[in-house]
């Protein structure tokens, strides 16, 4: 079911669907809640799915000029808490596992464990953040043809092809968000912290989903990560980019159900 909730005066989107133990479901950057409906197809005979528009993006609205990994985990703590949950596992999907993150670092109590989605729990470096704010101004020069250039690299180049109406649509609902929602993201994520430490010391259950042909996120990053963390656990995609629940969802769904399954018993 499509409801509102109000933090901070703005009206933010979610759906819910299923019944039993939570998972709070958080999609990445230009994308919105949609990005969720098989998945949430394939889950909700075993699960309440809770699904959020993070803000700006969807049919989200604004906070600020900065979405904060940390502002953005305060509101999937707040839909947590407006839900009547008090425990879940999360899964986020690039953005969304920084949100995650951030969340089960704050709200230790409430975050069971943790799915990364072709995401990770480092900071940007310096290249990066000179990257972003590149990225920034070529949002502030053409936002819809940056969105347009940007949606198919998500993809490795032996799917683009095969998945060509599944990006169209994808690009066609990124369209709709705002050139100020974009840069808002676009700095949050810049100025994060880096939370391999805290996997490191903390015995949070992770889950990282990693495709061998990811451009976004270099999988031998995701491997050290992975020897770095305290609890972790790697499904590694072959043929694959940053959209393995679009590229490859009849690996990655049983696994995302599976990890579920374990940490919600």
């Amino acid at each position: 079911m499509d409801q509102h909730f109000v933090f901070e005066g703005k009206h933010l989107h979610y759906r819910t669907t299923g019944q039993g133990p939570a998972v709070l479901l958080l999609h990445g950057f230009l994308e919105s809640l949609q990005i969720w409906d098989a998945l949430t197809i394939h889950m909700q005979d075993r699960f309440q799915l809770i699904v959020l528009d993070l803000p700006g993006h969807g049919r989200s609205e604004n906070l600020s000029d900065v979405h904060a990994m940390e502002d953005m985990a305060e509101v999937a703590y707040m839909l947590l808490k407006h839900v009547g949950v008090s425990s879940c596992v999360v899964i986020g999907h690039s953005m969304g596992g920084y949100v995650g993150l951030a969340m089960a670092r704050l709200y230790p109590d409430n975050v069971r464990s943790v799915i990364l989605l072709h995401s990770h729990a480092g900071a940007d470096s310096d290249e990066a953040r000179l990257n972003r704010d590149r990225t920034i101004a070529a949002v502030k020069a053409n936002h819809t043809g940056f969105i347009h250039a940007f949606i198919p690299g998500l993809f490795a180049p032996g799917n683009r092809d095969r998945l060509a109406t599944e990006i169209q649509a994808l690009s066609n609902r990124a369209a709709g968000t705002s050139r100020k929602a974009i840069i808002a993201a676009l700095e949050g994520m810049k100025q994060r912290h880096d939370q391999v430490a805290y996997l490191a010391t903390h015995p949070l259950p992770v889950l990282f989903i990693a495709g061998k042909e990811d451009e976004r996120i270099p999988f031998d990053l995701i491997v050290d990560q992975v020897n770095q963390c305290h609890h972790a656990e790697l499904l590694t995609l072959e043929n694959t980019g940053h959209m393995g629940h679009m590229e490859c969802p009849e690996s990655v769904f049983p696994v995302i159900l599976s990890f579920c399954q374990l940490h919600l018993n």
